[in-house]
């Protein structure tokens, strides 16, 4: 069964546990994956030649795919690696120290580190040393397994079971290290059978080994879903398998350890952890468990008053571990009904640390109250109130909402969320009356917590955590109002306002509530909402000032209540006005005005000249500077409401502030600082372009062209000015954009100065954004027979320097946005105008970026080669321009002859080796698109590239075999709808991952 709740703390590789001593600076990260055939793992350093190791590797003349960078020449002696370590760790210059880091990370990249790593154990020096060699063994591993040819596996294995017994005594942050090496080498090394069983018939009986043995057992579950190692659906489920086999013997052996230790606490917590490593897993058998005497223990462990601090954390993480595993109830029920009762017998041991305070306790108590919710919420919700669908359980999460901590109910939080849309969901009237009492009685322990404390001055906080708490807060309640009722909720917080004259702090968390429910209620004809309105802009300047502040947020979200009943009109924008004009109260106020002007918009031209004056005064206002540019979005949003012929007059007074300090700012000599900075003044242009949409007839004159050819000039050299500033050109592109899209076609006079500039600025300076304001600019006038030319000009023009950035080392891989908008741009130019560019020459290089492109790992710029790609190939069977659709079909057929099998290969690499799994769609509709044009070419294509696959792991582990290369291949083939091939990818490509 699928979870959308995170799986226990526990998982991992608990690099958080490592200590403050060894978090390097810049060090000791995981090397990065190579993309390629090899499991897609990342090839060591560039090293050629010979390499041996202590343990008796051989390698002759080992190649390497290497990684760019990776150390090259001669091997470093130990000293040298020594004297790196040191400087990283201690030497006082920070520049000493970022050199340290580059190069000790590209030893650990090479392949001489699999021979002084383990040297450097054998010597057992200092820890630092140690460290650093036990965790380059375990990336080495993790990452470079396949530089090891198969005749060295076992010696890698015993010379790591050497070291870790060796050292068990140094560090025990070395001692996870190598045992973190030890599981991932025992994961991706075939030929180590029954691993569990040869450990613990090795190590069990000895006393001295036992703390590294369980630490083996506690990461070998852990890494087999890490992200780190590529081992493959096939050989993940013959691991588990394995592991299932061998569940039984690790719960004895930890119950041997409990009554061999006495339950010591260091060798309980040991015990703890690991039990919940393998709960995590799912492989232990619910019957065994259910009777096991360490579930007893866990619990006696929680329920005794003087358990430490970090048994108990240990304690109450393996439950919690162990209520996840049992989700699907039905198949766990024995271990099910056992954790059920188990849990539900803490709820004394929770009020007594209440008692005493002990707040890290309580949470842990939460926790497990809130996993044992989560686990049955099926059940709660279908069966409430019967066998494990019990509603103590929702009992024991108000009680904890109940703490004066509020960081105790928002462990909850998840669960209610999970209900509330499980409910809405089943719709069911009944069924919402059984849940009804308990938001209710959770919406007013929230309501209880969002209070500020009696003594605090100012505003409420939003940036620090308890004002965090209280967002989180308003969306849990938007979530779960339905539940009680919007209406009821609304007119019951404002009746204790009314009648029961609270202190300033129960008042501001009320409308703080009230606020977050505001959207909720039906605006028409509801008499409370237009008392509530009055009487909160009639509140005295001599209440708190979190009130007032709250109170002003609350006639922002009442903002349709005032379209509905404009006579609050006036009295709301004196109210807000009056805030305005207050340092604290500025920016809430502003906030305001602007949902009343988007909602209220033919109510508010009547105001437009004193929204103007306001937009004149920006300045003298305390505002921030999204609440000022909130401000002129509202005024812009009115301003479309105006007559026609006011427009062009009234925007242009709208730009003068903005346009004015521009040009204040270009007649400045160059200087640093924030004087000379014209960023504020072009996102204020922006927004006014981007939200002023008047509507315009066929035929008239776009009332806005005037003022933005007006302005053309100084947003012009305002670019030239700065063109070598990334920041600027982006908000000078951004600007322009949305003056073109305000206008439309009426921006046709700019094009080719615009066009002209862009071009020569990005020859010198390739920033990014001008290729996105050029797929503006064609989606604008790419259908205009005159100006595609022209438009086909520009982007040849754009591709030459793109195209020298994105083949340099790492090119893609560094300019991710320069990748996006470039593709972006090109399917814009496919989507307007495809035969102009299919008969260009530009179109084969941007092709052939494309294919090399496939296999970047950047969820935008992924997103945008894979549409690019998809779209190209569509218009060889789109119908949609009918004058030209044989020519076009014939294009494509031609590009797809000379690069269709290359780009199967490369999609079918990028999905197996290089790409995240939601990239998946995407990528399948491009293959989809592909077997449109010819699905039998397709079928020789595809057979190709499986046909290159590996088809074991370094390793020696079945990767694929063939029954499922020829599964695969017909399941492709032979869909009938894209998300059959979606489904067919996802099933594959997790064998390789």
């Amino acid at each position: 069964m699928f979870s959308d709740r995170p799986a226990s703390s526990l998982c991992g590789t608990r690099e958080a546990e490592l200590g403050v001593i060894f978090q390097s600076e810049r060090l000791l990260c995981e090397a990065d994956f190579r993309c390629g055939l090899n499991g897609g793992g990342g090839a060591g350093g560039a090293v050629l030649g010979k390499y041996r190791t202590s343990f008796s590797t051989t390698a002759p003349n080992a190649r390497c795919r290497g990684v760019p960078g990776a150390m090259a020449g001669d091997r470093p002696s130990l000293t040298v690696v020594y004297q790196a370590v040191k400087a990283l760790y201690h030497d006082p210059d920070p520049a000493g120290k970022e050199r340290a880091s580059v190069w000790l990370g590209e030893f650990q990249r090479s392949m001489y580190a699999w021979e002084i790593a383990d040297q450097l154990l054998q010597l057992q020096q200092e820890v630092e040393l140690c460290y650093f060699a036990a965790q380059t063994m375990k990336m080495k591993i993790q990452a470079s397994f396949n530089e090891l040819p198969p005749e060295t596996h076992a010696s890698l294995r015993d010379s790591l079971l050497t070291h870790i017994q060796n050292l068990k005594d140094v560090s025990p942050v070395i001692v996870t290290q190598l045992a973190l090496a030890i599981a991932d080498l025992a994961l991706q090394m075939a030929s180590w059978k029954g691993c569990v069983q040869m450990l613990t018939e090795k190590y069990s009986n000895d006393p001295s080994s036992l703390s590294f043995l369980l630490e083996i057992l506690t990461v070998l579950p852990e890494e087999v879903h890490s992200r780190s190692l590529r081992i493959g659906a096939n050989r993940r489920t013959e691991i588990i398998e394995d592991l299932a086999y061998s569940s039984s013997t690790v719960v004895s052996l930890l119950a041997a350890c409990t009554e061999r230790s006495g339950n010591e606490e260091k060798t309980l917590i040991k015990v703890f952890r690991c039990l919940g490593s393998w709960f995590n897993l799912g492989v232990l058998d619910s019957n065994f468990m259910a009777n096991n005497r360490l579930l007893l223990i866990l619990f006696q462990v929680l329920q005794c008053d003087d358990t430490s601090t970090n048994l108990h954390e240990a304690a109450s993480d393996c439950i919690c571990s162990a209520l996840y595993a049992i989700e699907n109830v039905e198949t766990t029920l024995p271990l099910a009904l056992h954790l059920f009762q188990g849990v539900l017998t803490l709820e004394s041991a929770y009020h007594m640390a209440v008692a005493r305070e002990d707040l890290d306790k309580v949470l842990n108590y939460c926790r497990i109250f809130t996993e044992l919710c989560e686990t049955f919420l099926e059940t709660i919700v279908q069966t409430p109130g019967q066998g494990l669908g019990d509603l103590r359980t929702l009992e024991l999460l108000l009680i904890c909402a109940g703490h004066a901590q509020y960081e105790v109910a928002e462990i909850s939080f998840n669960f209610w969320y999970r209900l509330g849309e499980h409910l809405y969901k089943m719709n069911d009237p009944s069924r919402h009356a059984v849940f009804r009492p308990y938001i209710q009685r959770l919406l007013h322990a929230l309501a209880r917590h969002c209070q500020l404390e009696s003594d605090h001055e100012g505003i409420p906080e939003d940036s620090d955590d308890f004002g965090e708490f209280r967002m989180r807060v308003s969306d849990l309640v938007k979530d779960v109002i339905f539940l009680v009722g919007s209406m009821e909720c609304f007119t019951q917080l404002y009746s204790t306002l009314k009648d029961s004259g609270p202190s300033w702090e129960i008042t501001e968390a009320v409308l703080f509530i009230m606020a977050s429910i505001a959207k909720s209620v039906d605006p028409d004809n509801n008499p409370t909402l237009a008392e509530v309105l009055e009487a909160v802009v009639h509140l005295p300047d001599t209440v708190h000032m979190a009130v007032r502040f709250t109170s002003i947020e609350l006639v922002g979200e009442l903002n349709e209540v005032v379209d509905r009943n404009p006579r609050f009109l006036d009295p709301v924008l004196n109210y807000l006005m009056k805030g305005l004009r207050e340092k604290e109260l500025a920016s809430a106020s502003a906030k305001a005005i602007q949902n009343i002007c988007s909602s209220c918009r033919d109510h508010m031209t009547q105001h437009f000249e004193g929204l103007l004056e306001i937009v004149r005064s920006l300045e003298t206002f305390s505002l921030s500077h999204e609440a000022a540019i909130g401000l002129l979005k509202g005024t812009a949003l009115v301003l479309c409401r105006l007559p026609l012929e006011k427009i062009t007059e009234c925007l242009s007074e709208l730009c003068a502030v903005q346009v004015l300090s521009l040009k204040k700012l270009l007649a400045q000599e160059p200087a640093n600082g924030l004087a000379t900075d014209p960023t504020i003044w072009l996102d204020r242009l922006a927004v006014i372009f981007r939200h002023t949409n008047p509507i315009v007839e066929n035929g008239q004159t776009h009332p806005c062209q005037k003022v933005i050819h007006e302005i053309w000039p100084v947003l012009s050299e305002t670019l030239n000015k700065h063109q070598a500033d990334n920041r600027i050109v982006e908000r000078c592109c951004r600007c322009l954009r949305f003056a073109v899209r305000c206008v439309g076609k009426g921006s046709a006079a700019l094009l080719q100065p615009l066009v002209t500039q862009m071009v020569n600025v990005y020859r010198v300076h390739p920033h990014s954004c001008f290729l996105y304001l050029g797929s503006i600019l064609v989606d604008e006038y790419g259908m205009e027979e005159g100006c595609r030319q022209g438009l086909l000009d520009m982007v040849q023009a754009l591709c030459m320097p793109t195209f020298q950035l994105l083949e340099q080392p790492n090119g893609l891989r560094d300019h991710p946005d320069t990748v996006d908008d470039l593709f972006r741009l090109a399917t814009r130019f496919i989507q307007r105008s495809p035969t102009t560019l299919l008969q260009s020459q530009i179109i084969i290089h941007i092709l052939n970026c494309a294919i090399a492109a496939v296999v970047l790992d950047h969820r935008d710029a992924n997103c945008s080669i894979m549409k690019f790609l998809r779209d190209l190939i569509h218009t060889g069977v789109a119908k949609d321009h009918e004058d030209d659709f044989e020519l076009r079909k014939e294009l494509i057929k031609q590009v797809m002859t000379q690069h269709g099998q290359q780009l199967v290969n490369q999609l079918l690499q990028a999905v197996c080796f290089c790409l995240p799994p939601y990239t998946l769609p995407d990528l399948a509709e491009v293959i989809w698109e592909i077997m449109q044009i010819d699905r039998a070419t397709f079928c020789r294509w595809l057979e190709v590239s499986l046909k290159s696959l590996p088809k074991e792991t370094a390793g020696g582990a079945i990767t694929v075999t063939h029954k499922q290369l020829t599964d695969f291949h017909k399941q492709v083939t032979s869909a009938d709808e894209c998300k059959k091939v979606c489904w067919a990818l996802r099933d594959f490509t997790r064998l390789f991952r």
